[in-house]
């Protein structure tokens, strides 16, 4: 297999190296400009890729092409069109043209638009990102180009998630290479943001899956109560992989190599039945297209193995939540990691520049970044197991805080601790150097040597939006240093002043403590953090003044398109929220309550008929267990009637913030009483009576 991988890596990809294979040089080399200079693409050199395209595609099988794009329901869409063309003769011959290639025309009045687009206004356009290689995939509707797309409104909003992302690495990319120049740095000609991101994610049993309404209507599982072991032995994270698993991840790893995705590690995470898959990094973009590729591979290849993936941040209470961490760093055209601090970092000023411009950003624009990674999935995990807490916070470690507290004092710093050498006194074991930092892994944001994790990102979301905003945010502040120093008398004094001041000014954001803890949310609200502690409570940021100036200035977003994802957001949550609650509703009245009077009609019969058979036989443990299931009964019947009302006033309400807060304030409560009770019940009546799986079948029987 070794010898397979580097045969079969990419191998479905139109990638830099098949190009340079099947292009004419002047059309490679016309490509490769656009692709990393941004020139302009012309309508020739894409009629020449389009038809080499089109024949690598069909050499691979393929009969159908798509433009593949990723609208604002967080998922990819795809339209197949065929290559066929009419020829004489009532034949056809395969054809592909660079128009096609560049624009498709997808109907952008039934995708979220926010209201940018009205239903009458249907025209919408996907354009050909050459920055992202087009790929082929194999199902059963055959061989399928995909061609990765941005995708806009008739009158040129953004009505994806790929637009802002674009138009943020470009901001990045300019006040990055202001910086860079004052540093004396001419040689470079471009950075990107580097991106990887590590997915968590559940297998369960897909027969025990089905019988299961709430995992395959929200991705959850409503009720359930704990089995007798959880994760509390810690025998699962890191464990050696079940047989079934083995062979679901071998697989998956074969299917992303084949479309040039570096998964590079894999494990079974913390929870019964989690598991966790990393990539090596790529540009944000690409990174981005991958991760969506990740998850849909993820998911088709679990049902092949009789497995269901689960994407969800929790789908279940009381174990390990699934996120998504955000590895984001800084990289030249040279090959020069910004966020590399190198062995001195206390005189390496341009790193330290980067690093307190990152801090300003974080800590200016910290409920901007909470709401880039809020989902309604993901308010049951913040702050909960090994989730990050819902305040956000950045963790330097020991090295980098002890250099800027230097910094704060004395204006520099003269002194770095170094990490030295671990010795675990066993003479065979060979002597480890130790990094000069621990690692904090309750922090939402944390610095791991050369880059930083933001480890708030939900499971099941793109990671267009957290990138988006990062880019944008880190920008504005570097747009600020730039325009102070650029006016500075003398350089070096002037960034050294400036990143003293800066530490000064935002140390309130650097947190190494216990981020679960009870105390640090006392200690927070005395530094004046936020602690955001719901999607609906997170949207507004994207639409304040402060954020619309900003993504106004570097052009990522208009005000309207803003406005127009505040929109889908409370949309989005409103119509999660409802899901569950009709989902709890129709499982507790068709399954769960006509089940326990079935089991209590059983009990009371069998204590009439002891009754009957020996009069004076002690029956009050049975009479104990009906009098306790009835009264359990009769919680989860009000319980479900108090929902049924709310969902039904939910309504009624106005559609946006109004609705969405209802849902959160009145709902969501109504929804975990109807829980308690149910959940109680499923640990008094027998488990032959029980009408769905429960927690221990579904995580321990993979």
């Amino acid at each position: 297999m070794s010898d397979k991988v580097t045969e079969i890596f990419g191998i479905d990809v139109f990638n830099e190296t098949v190009m340079a294979e099947r292009l004419p040089k002047k059309t490679f080399a016309a490509l490769k400009k656009t692709i990393e200079n941004g020139e302009e693409l012309d309508a020739q050199v894409a009629e020449v890729v389009a038809n080499a395209m089109k024949d690598w595609a069909i050499e691979k099988g393929a009969t159908h092409y798509s433009h593949w794009f990723q609208p604002m329901t967080g998922i990819t869409a795809e339209k197949h069109d065929a290559f066929i063309t009419p020829a004489p003769g009532g034949k056809v011959i395969m054809e592909f043209s660079g128009k096609e290639l560049i624009k498709g025309e997808p109907d952008a009045s039934s995708f979220p638009s926010g209201g940018l687009r009205a239903t009458f206004e249907a025209r919408g356009y996907t354009a050909w990102d050459c920055t992202s290689p087009a790929f082929v995939r194999e199902d059963a509707a055959g061989v399928t180009l995909c061609i990765p797309t941005a995708f806009c409104s008739y009158t040129g909003e953004a009505l994806d998630k790929k637009i802002p992302l674009l138009r943020s690495m470009e901001a990045l990319n300019v006040q990055v290479l202001r910086i860079l120049k004052l540093f004396g740095h001419e040689e470079v000609g471009s950075i990107s943001c580097s991106v990887g991101p590590e997915q968590e994610y559940f297998l369960v049993d897909r027969e025990k899956y089905l019988k299961r309404k709430d995992l395959i209507f929200t991705g959850r599982t409503l009720f359930g109560a704990m089995p007798p072991k959880g994760q509390e032995m810690d025998d699962h994270y890191f464990g050696t992989l079940k047989e079934k698993v083995a062979s679901y991840m071998k697989e998956l790893n074969i299917e992303l190599w084949k479309l040039g995705i570096m998964a590079k590690t894999q494990h079974n995470e913390a929870a019964p039945a989690q598991h966790e898959l990393a990539p090596i990094f790529d540009s944000a973009n690409i990174a981005t297209d991958h991760n969506q590729l990740v998850m849909e591979c993820m998911k088709k290849i679990a049902k092949r193995h009789g497995m269901e993936c689960l994407l969800h941040e929790k789908p279940f209470a009381g174990v390990n939540g699934s996120g998504k961490h955000n590895n984001w760093s800084m990289v030249t055209d040279t090959g020069e990691n910004l966020l590399r601090p190198g062995k001195k970092p206390h005189e390496n000023i341009q790193f330290l520049l980067f690093l307190s411009a990152i801090l300003k950003a974080v800590d200016e624009n910290a409920e901007l970044l909470r709401c880039s990674a809020s989902c309604p999935g993901n308010d049951y995990r913040l702050g909960g197991n090994e989730a990050p807490p819902a305040i956000v916070s950045v963790f330097l470690g020991e090295q980098l805080e002890d250099v800027l507290a230097q910094i704060k004092e004395n204006g520099v710093a003269t002194e770095v601790i170094q990490g030295g050498k671990l010795n675990t006194g066993v003479h065979t074991l060979p002597e480890l150097k130790k990094d000069a930092t621990d690692r904090n892994r309750t922090s939402p944001f944390a610095f791991t040597g050369n880059k930083f994790e933001f480890r708030t990102v939900g499971s099941s979301m793109s990671i267009a939006d957290v990138n988006s905003v990062l880019n944008t945010i880190v920008a504005e502040a570097l747009c600020q240093f730039a325009d102070e120093l650029e006016q500075a008398e003398e350089f070096d004094s002037a960034v050294k002043e400036l990143i003293a001041r800066n530490v000064r000014e935002h140390e309130r954001i650097v947190f190494s403590g216990n981020g679960y803890s009870e105390e640090w949310v006392k200690e927070a609200e005395r530094r004046g953090l936020p602690n955001v502690r719901s999607m609906v409570e997170a949207i507004p940021a994207l639409v304040s003044d402060k954020t619309i100036a900003l993504f106004e200035k570097h052009k990522v977003l208009s005000a309207a398109e803003l406005h127009s994802r505040a929109e889908i957001s409370y949309e989005i949550y409103s119509k999660a929220v409802n899901i569950e609650a009709r989902t709890m509703i129709d499982m507790a009245a068709k399954q769960y309550i006509p089940a326990v009077i079935q089991y209590t009609t059983e009990l009371a019969n069998s204590i009439n008929t002891i009754r009957t058979a020996v009069p004076e036989a002690d029956v009050s443990v049975q009479t104990s267990m009906l009098q306790e299931i009835s009264e359990l009964l009769v919680k989860a019947r009000a319980a479900q009637k108090t929902l049924e009302v709310r969902v039904e006033e939910a309504a009624g309400k106005a559609e946006g913030k109004e609705q969405g807060l209802y849902f959160r304030m009145q709902v969501v409560p109504a929804m975990e009483a109807l829980r308690a009770p149910v959940d109680k019940l499923e640990m008094l009546v027998a488990k032959n009576a029980w009408p769905v799986p429960s927690y221990g079948d579904l995580l321990f029987e993979q």
